[in-house]
């Protein structure tokens, strides 16, 4: 039995209307306590209107949602308070659950739930978080798409193709004396692993490529004192949120900003001026400057008509990076082939394709891809464990020692969808949700 968690569904701050959560078991009977119908032998979902009470005070006028198990997210007994959007409301009220036999729900803990209870597998409640933290079009869309489970309909072929190659090995290991059995070759199991790894192999690649659209990406803009970084994030962000002044070394701290490119998260850091210098403040911003470039995944070198700091340059050729020749009104003599722009006069459209250009940025297709961190590292295994099955098959190893290597694939492959150890997956997973979802 599950016991009865409450949590505020909706962000904590003054609007129209705000949506409390509950689940659980004895759901009905606690909130049946403060409301003033009786919903204990509520038998179907439906629709309630009265008052949340305290005793006899009327605390606010309500309207109340039931669901009744196994007919609800959580596949529990569950109800959700339309409340007038007040905060003082609301806690009143969730003060009045939790007084009689709720409790404050978790992290992630109806979503938790809903996986435990058999009404989602792990890549769709993965989905569900990816839904609520997509800055784009472009993410919701592919969240979307696991969400409804479509990723993992793809996926469940391959599953069923490991475990069948799985099953035959044990029946030829397990009853040898049966002849009617048909027994499984060597050069099947070389057939059929290639066969799952190159499915496997698109799958990896289609995640790898839409990833940045979940993620986003990191380009910290990099240059000399003066030569106009900060007019820089300016104009990529549209928005004036880095001081800009001809005053050498007036960005000490890294700034941040984010835009929207082509439907991936840029996160933009406008670093400060890299030289030396004896000011104490002044050296921390260089180091914190020096740091967001060993973590961005794209480099903005910034020069001005002044040209390049071959010691600067030295810092960031290693890594992924475009040039960038600003203040391009004050340059007279341009060279052919490198890219010029002026950040103060917000002519950037060059520098944007080539980022885009240079993180292979395109048009998004919307599909069943895996494309966070977790899923693509398990299907990166599956091909490990796939691999060593071949290898050991080419080298006449027993057959049962290959299906070691193939039954290692199949239990990544219930990793994946969250078919095995779901409760030491929950609190890695969930603890990264909100608290009422």
């Amino acid at each position: 039995m599950f016991e009865t968690i409450v949590a505020l569904a909706t962000p904590p701050a003054k609007s129209a209307l705000a949506i409390i959560r509950m689940s659980g078991d004895d759901c009905f009977n606690v909130v049946s306590k403060v409301f003033t119908k009786d919903l204990t032998r509520v038998s179907k979902k439906g629709i309630h209107y009265g008052f949340i009470i305290d005793n006899d005070k009327k605390i606010d006028q309500i309207v109340l949602l039931t669901y009744v198990a196994p007919h609800s997210f959580t596949g529990e007994n569950s109800v959700e308070i339309i409340t007038h959007g007040s905060m003082l409301i609301v806690n009143q009220i969730m003060a009045l659950l939790l007084k009689n036999g709720a409790r404050m729900a978790t992290n992630g803990e109806f979503s938790s739930r809903a996986f435990l209870n058999g009404k989602i597998d792990l890549v769709q409640a993965e989905a569900i978080n990816d839904m609520i933290n997509a800055t784009t079009i472009e993410a919701k869309d592919l969240s979307m798409v696991s969400l409804t489970g479509e990723t993992s309909k793809v996926f469940k072929p391959i599953k069923d193709q490991i475990g069948e190659i799985l099953s035959h090995i044990e029946v030829n290991i397990d009853y040898p004396e049966y002849e009617d059995i048909e027994v499984t070759s060597k050069e099947e199991i070389l057939e059929k692993c290639a066969g799952i790894i190159g499915n496997i192999d698109v799958l990896i690649k289609d995640g790898e490529k839409n990833r940045i659209y979940q993620e986003g990406v990191k380009i910290a803009i990099v240059g000399k004192p003066n030569v106009g970084k900060s007019s820089l994030l300016n104009a990529l962000i549209k928005e004036d949120k880095a001081i800009v002044t001809s005053i050498a070394g007036t960005t000490r701290d890294v700034v941040e900003g984010d835009f929207n490119l082509a439907g991936v998260p840029v996160h933009l850091y406008d670093t400060a001026g890299i030289r030396d210098s004896e000011d104490v403040i002044e050296q921390i911003g260089i180091d914190k400057a020096k740091k967001a470039v060993k973590n961005a995944d794209l480099v903005l070198f910034v020069l001005d008509e002044t040209g390049i700091d071959n010691d600067l340059y030295d810092l960031i050729k290693n890594q992924k990076h475009i040039i960038v020749n600003n203040k391009a009104d004050l340059i007279t003599k341009k060279n052919d082939g490198s890219l010029y722009i002026s950040a103060k006069n917000n002519d950037v459209n060059a520098l944007l394709n080539k980022i885009k250009e240079e993180l292979n940025i395109g048009d998004v297709v919307i599909k069943p891809t895996f494309n966070n961190t977790r899923q693509l590292g398990i299907l990166k295994q599956m091909v490990f464990y796939l691999n060593n099955a071949i290898e050991d098959t080419k080298q006449d190893q027993p057959i049962d020692l290959i299906s070691v290597s193939i039954m290692a694939a199949y239990n990544c492959a219930l990793d994946l969808l969250g078919q095995t150890n779901k409760n030491d997956l929950t609190d890695e997973i969930f603890s990264r949700f909100c608290v009422g979802k």
